[in-house]
């Protein structure tokens, strides 16, 4: 059989493509899913199968057959596609509107011991460790990478996160911006016709990241395209946009269309296993995003500033890397950097139905390890969104993210060398001093004195005084968590205002034993008899903590604190 496909080569407008017909593989694309195998011709013999071209329609005798939508091989010089047969595109269910209750989170469940942020620094090692890209396998159909293409994001940024999207069947390419995130009545009339390019926007704004691929349908309301999922997400909420085609990338080992977005047209709202499916004149919902970064000059005085504006579509596996790669990308390549920088973010994210989730945190080479500090500072901040977006049973709405980012000269980091109290007997109702000795980076040991008054409604027996970084607190509400469960979005908000930041010395008073928390109000001392029937009747709103606290005071440092001492108390 002989056909034809659609696709652009430059511009927007759609350019034929000879067809050769070769046969049927059943089951290749699942069970009683049979997929197409055809040999392009025409340009395409030179280009062979691009990334972009998933979704260029395919017919015969003025049918529509499907989308081109794999590729065979990488080093082949016959161009050998796979075409999804328009039947199981057409599954795509309109009617389906609601975002998924729960997707698959890549932020660790449970912190590991030791770092300062245990499950931000693993998520940290994922982006880093999944540097290498590796090759397609040849003889084997696979889907046509999708190419997210970037702008105002520096090479070596998407060097970083290559091999991380890539996972996903996504190739991090550079690119044009989109601009806004709204169609107009006219620029979504008569668009989308079959063979155009379709773009799928992530995020808009200062930095950009574009999904390009290829449009197979258009009713006249709605557009399929792809002929294979993007992120698998099922239902989805994002802009579809027009593109402009520069060229197509001939190679033999990754064919690539180079492109820039155009105007807006619609919104995506189906991502599944056949194809995209979008509705032309709708629009979606960005999550607004502002950072600004400062330079501090060794005099404690702002010396420079430089603020970006991104919005990012709301999607619970793909909302914080983004977030983590923007925020990398803001701070990376700038002048004012140096090996010894240590960076401070402040950061708040607004509901529509929960308070501001807040975090302050530092960073410097000494505590990042062999991962940056800005990308370890950026994954502090990617897993608490993620956390926060992850509780069910909706996904949240993000009214705005803020980030301000501050360039401090010099590694500021402290270690706890002992603490030391006045007594080691006291009586409820007393107040007890103590001194706290921290030995700078550079420069000799600093003692800071505290005091903490004992409760006094305190039962007798011993109890501890602590004193550390963040570290070792945060990672017990961390396991709280991790134990119990999900929680909804306003305990999650809640718990995770409670961590510590990392630039203050911490001082502590607590008793062993266990206190629930519910709905965000804590009840020391439970006898576990009472935990159990609790549990059962409250479910995801009742968290569980192993020490009661009893007092804590705080003293700033202004430098990442590590380590912890303890010594013992008896209450008469």
């Amino acid at each position: 059989m002989e056909a034809v496909a659609w696709t652009v080569f430059e511009g927007a407008a759609a350019e034929p493509v000879p067809v050769e017909i070769l046969g049927k593989l059943k089951n290749a694309w699942g069970p009683k899913q049979d997929i197409i195998l055809a040999k392009l011709g025409g340009r395409a013999v030179r280009t062979n199968v691009a990334a972009g071209m998933s979704g260029s329609p395919v017919y015969h005798d003025g049918k529509l057959l499907g989308a081109v939508a794999l590729r065979f091989s990488t080093f082949s010089p016959d161009a050998v596609a796979g075409i999804t047969p328009i039947e199981l595109m057409l599954e795509i269910d309109e009617q389906d509107r609601s975002l998924p209750a729960r997707s698959a989170s890549r932020f660790p469940a449970a912190p590991r011991p030791g770092g300062s942020e245990p499950a931000a620094a693993d998520l940290a090692r994922q982006i880093w460790d999944a540097r290498g890209a590796r090759l397609p396998e040849d003889g084997y159909a696979a889907p046509i990478e999708t190419p997210l293409t970037f702008s105002g994001v520096a090479k070596p940024v998407l060097d970083l996160f290559a091999g991380y999207f890539r996972q996903s069947g996504i190739v991090a390419a550079q690119g044009g911006a989109v601009g806004g995130s709204a169609p107009s009545a006219s620029s979504s009339a008569g668009a989308m016709n079959p063979g155009e390019s379709l773009a799928a926007v992530l995020m808009s704004g200062d930095m950009s990241a574009v999904g390009l691929g290829t449009v197979s349908y258009n009713d006249g309301k709605r557009v399929l395209g792809f002929g294979h999922a993007m992120f698998n997400s099922g239902p989805v909420e994002m802009p579809m946009a027009a593109a402009d085609v520069l060229l197509v990338l001939a190679s033999q080992f990754a064919p690539a269309k180079i492109s820039n977005a155009a105007h807006i047209v619609g919104a995506l709202r189906q991502d599944r296993h056949s194809g995209i499916m979008g509705v032309l004149g709708e629009s979606a919902r960005m999550i607004p995003l502002e950072i600004t970064v400062r330079n501090f000059s060794p005099g404690g005085e702002v010396s420079g500033r430089k603020n970006y504006a991104v919005s990012i579509f709301r999607n619970r596996r793909w909302t914080p890397q983004l977030l983590m790669l923007a925020v990398y990308s803001a701070v990376f390549n700038v002048n004012e950097v140096a090996l010894e920088t240590t960076y401070r973010l402040d950061a708040a994210a607004l509901f529509a139905d929960a308070p501001a989730l807040k975090l302050r945190t530092l960073q410097s080479a000494a505590a990042a390890g062999p991962v940056p500090p800005p990308l370890q500072l950026a994954a502090v901040l990617a897993r608490k969104i993620g956390q926060a977006l992850d509780s069910p049973p909706e996904l949240p709405e993000v009214d705005r993210i803020r980030v301000d980012i501050d360039l401090l000269p010099g590694r500021r980091t402290a270690t706890i060398e002992h603490v030391s109290l006045d007594r080691f007997a006291a009586k409820p109702g007393d107040t007890v001093s103590g001194k706290v000795l921290i030995r700078p980076y550079r420069g000799s040991r600093v003692e800071k004195d505290f005091s903490l008054q004992i409760p006094p409604g305190a039962a007798k027996g011993q109890l501890t005084v602590t004193a550390g970084g963040a570290a070792p607190f945060n990672r017990v509400l961390q396991a709280a968590a991790a134990r119990n469960g999900p929680l909804t979005l306003r305990d999650t908000v809640s718990l995770l205002n409670r961590e510590r930041a990392n630039d203050a010395v911490y001082i502590t008073l607590s008793r062993r034993g266990p206190t629930a928390r519910v709905d965000g109000q804590a009840m020391p001392n439970i006898p576990v008899s009472l935990l159990n029937v609790m549990r059962s009747g409250i479910g995801r709103r009742l968290s569980i903590e192993p020490q009661t606290p009893l007092a804590e005071v705080s003293i700033p440092c202004g430098a990442i604190v590590e380590g912890a001492q303890m010594q013992t108390l008896e209450i008469r």
